[in-house]
């Protein structure tokens, strides 16, 4: 059987599909992803999806980023029998230059397939590498952003694939509760099935809205940030964790330097300073948690950026372990500590916090005594230490915190039986 790849190429939601042209062999004018034959090894077709997204589209190894590799699958269809190696990469860029087996090109919502005359099994092929409730529920390398829009593409996946609202229900509430410390992933699919109909398709469509929603929101979060900092004429900056809402900041304020703890216990403050001094143009430094105090002098830090996992309705920051540390230091130093965060972070009224138990005891200690380990990946910051909350709309206080948290309430009794 032959062996060929199909790559799906995801930016801000949106795939590209593409239509192949008359000078292809086979299943000419049919939409598809990037695809091509595997010219080598089948275990080794990672180098042929990349062969065919430079020579397609001209996307290169530096515009695209792996997200996952599925499981081939078997096509059989009018111009032959495949086995078909699906991928999925992220791409910085919509710009394409395609070639001439490629007669358009166009970024589209993945349920268009549904729309389009495409190469047999193509939905298929996209579901072996979509996002999926293990996704929402088990990835501990992205921040809670990304994590509550890859919810909201599981949950629009699965409404364009159902004719029956109570499995589509019954996939919202286990995403709902999939990461119960990310306030964003249970608000954005609450959001979806309070304002849909009571059909699989109005899910679907209000899915895809918000999604392009949710990245606008945190797109001007950083945006609003960055205005702050710059206001303030900072130009080095203190920050911990992963969060890719204070990932954005940095790039929009451009400072000189940015100062990183590590973030124990998974230490993911080290992939962010990686990431300063590879994709920015700023100093990056790294540092611990018990340091931050002496690191903020010693770099003469102006400001302290953090995310949040969730601002709770009293004002309280949720967000990794080190960020009450932080603003401790940040209130010694006289500089200020912004918390920011699209206002879907805000949990609903009345929804209790706690914190969650300790997982990476061995990330702290491994011997063999009888000691008891206490690092917990979340804490919540006190109101009093974080100088605002910033999100898309500007600077929340306390009031705007509150309402915030009223509406995420209205919104999850869509509900009303539970889980």
């Amino acid at each position: 059987m032959t062996h060929v790849v199909t790559c799906f190429v995801r930016n801000r939601g949106r795939v590209l599909l593409v239509r192949r042209s008359d000078s292809v062999g086979t299943f000419p004018g049919r939409w598809a992803g990037v695809s091509g034959y595997v010219e080598g090894d089948p275990a080794a077709a990672e180098d042929d999806a990349r062969r065919e997204l430079r020579e397609e589209v001209r996307l290169g190894d530096g515009d695209v980023e792996l997200v996952r590799v599925g499981a081939p699958l078997d096509v059989t269809g009018a111009d032959g029998e495949f086995t078909v190696h699906p991928f999925l990469f992220e791409a910085e860029t919509r710009e394409t230059v395609t070639n001439e087996e490629i007669s358009e090109a166009e970024w589209t919502d993945p349920t268009a397939i549904f729309e389009r005359e495409t190469v047999p099994e193509l939905w298929e092929t996209w579901r072996r590498v979509a996002p999926s409730l293990p996704t929402v529920r088990e990835d501990r390398t992205h921040g809670s952003a990304w994590i509550a829009a890859r919810a909201l593409e599981t949950l629009r996946d699965d409404a364009a694939e159902s004719d029956d609202w109570e499995s589509v229900a019954r996939t919202a509430r286990k995403l709902r509760d999939a990461r119960p410390n990310m306030a964003a992933v249970s608000n954005r699919v609450n959001r979806a099935m309070a304002t849909a109909d009571r059909t699989p398709d109005s899910v679907r469509e209000r899915c895809i809205a918000l999604l392009r929603e949710s990245l606008d929101a945190t797109d001007a979060a950083a945006e609003t940030a960055a205005e702050r900092l710059a206001a303030r004429e900072a130009t080095t900056l203190a920050t911990l964790s992963r969060s890719g809402t204070v990932r954005a900041t940095v790039v929009e304020s451009d400072p000189e330097a940015v100062v990183v703890a590590e973030s124990r216990p998974d230490c993911e403050g080290v992939g962010v300073a990686e990431w300063v001094a590879a994709e920015t143009d700023a100093d990056a430094a790294l540092t611990t948690e018990a340091a931050i105090p002496a690191a903020l002098s010693e770099f003469d830090a102006d400001a302290a950026v953090v995310g949040a996992d969730a601002v709770l309705s009293d004002g309280r920051v949720v967000n990794k372990t080190g960020t009450t540390a932080l603003a401790l230091a940040a209130r010694e130093a006289d500089i200020p500590i912004y918390a920011v965060a699209a206002r879907d972070k805000v949990r609903p009224a009345g929804d209790s916090w706690e914190a969650e138990e300790t997982t990476r005891t061995d990330a702290v200690y491994d011997g063999e005594e009888a000691v008891s380990v206490f690092a917990p990946t979340f804490e919540a910051t006190p109101a009093g230490l974080v100088d605002a909350v910033v999100t898309e709309a500007g600077l929340e206080d306390a009031e705007d915190v509150r309402r915030i948290a009223e509406e995420h309430a209205e919104n999850a009794a869509w509900d009303e039986s539970g889980p």
